[in-house]
């Protein structure tokens, strides 16, 4: 799962450009007729032989992918030796809510490694759902590195290190061969060197890449051989929808309502999906607003082809007036009807 010919290691990078076209409104806010709001960004679609379907905006312009970086860093992992449940898998790939069953997970990928929560060197945080966030301030704790919606992942990270016999007070060092592995995998996956690097809000290492790198990260993911790392994570994502995100989250109800597609968001508005036959669609709204970037990609996969019940409740959602329904954030007509 190594870099293409002529990839630089994330160390290595160039100095990000960022983006260069012109914007394209994907999604607008209207209230009561009245277009409120405009969300500008970029979308790229690939078709079941992976040339680009249709692209908007500036696809090629490097960006951060953020947590959809999540399930190819997991599978990284899993090249380099972790060995879990299926379920904690889905939860190395995840950016959960913080349920209870999402730490209960976290403790046991730690336990299983002879680790405990204090391994951890995430971020603390409180929990990302609003329920289970409302219901840790009730018990009177703090923000932990539990609870913050990566520990999956770094529990993950430090369970490796075990695994590989590597440090585990480093692991958060880009130069660390867990960090090193993990971004000649991301790499490989996108199928181009990386952009740029920085450091993710977690803490942890963040490599730049394309949103159609992105959109190839997810298509070599589901296309990736049974038993391979890549399809071992896509698997456990499958199967366990609500460990990938939350009970109610949008990447659940994704998962549940469309057999083979997998998807992952990530912050600032990233948003990618792929489906086992090889489409796949990756967005970034510019202005970084997550409510328009669920929006965007179910119309994304609408045009594509696809249909089912959940793209339909996602390519849209009310605008509240007083408490009721008085319009709609929607996909910009200028691109979901062509």
């Amino acid at each position: 799962m190594g870099a293409p010919a002529g990839s630089r290691h994330a160390g290595q990078c160039a100095t990000i450009v960022g983006v260069t076209a012109d914007p394209v409104v994907l999604a607008e806010v209207v209230r009561s007729g009245m277009v409120e709001s405009r969300h500008r960004g970029s979308v790229v679609a690939l078709d079941v032989d992976g040339s680009i379907a249709y692209e908007l905006g500036d696809p090629a312009a490097p960006m951060f992918p953020r947590s959809a970086s999540k399930p190819v860093q997991a599978a990284a992992m899993v090249g380099c030796g972790l060995v879990v449940d299926e379920d904690l898998l889905a939860l190395a790939a995840a950016s959960h809510s913080g349920e209870e069953f999402h730490l209960t997970g976290v403790r046991r990928i730690l336990g299983e490694a002879g680790l405990d929560e204090s391994a951890l060197r995430n971020t603390p945080d409180w929990p990302l759902g609003v329920a289970a966030r409302e219901a840790a301030i009730l018990r009177g704790e703090r923000p932990s590195s539990l609870a913050q919606n990566c520990s999956g992942k770094h529990g993950a990270m430090v369970a490796t290190c075990v695994a590989r016999g590597w440090p585990i007070e480093s692991y958060l060092d880009p130069e660390h061969p867990l960090q090193r592995a993990i971004a000649d995998t991301l790499a490989g996956f996108a199928g181009e060197s990386p952009a740029g690097m920085a450091v993710d809000g977690c803490g942890a290492p963040l490599i730049a890449f394309t949103l159609t790198g992105v959109a190839r990260m997810f298509r070599a993911l589901v296309l990736a051989a049974p038993g391979t790392p890549g399809r071992q994570v896509v698997d456990a994502m499958q199967a366990h929808p609500e460990t990938v995100s939350g009970t109610d989250r949008d990447e659940a109800r994704l998962l549940r309502g469309i057999p083979g597609l997998v998807a992952k968001s990530g912050a600032e508005a990233v948003f990618a999906t792929a489906l086992d036959d090889g489409r796949a669609i990756a967005v970034k709204i510019d202005d970084g607003g997550s409510r328009a970037s669920v929006v965007v990609a179910a119309t994304a996969l609408r045009r594509l082809g696809l249909r089912a019940p959940v793209l339909d409740e996602l390519a849209t959602i009310p605008v509240l007036g007083g408490g009721r329904p008085v319009g709609e954030i929607r996909a910009s007509a200028g691109w979901s009807t062509s």
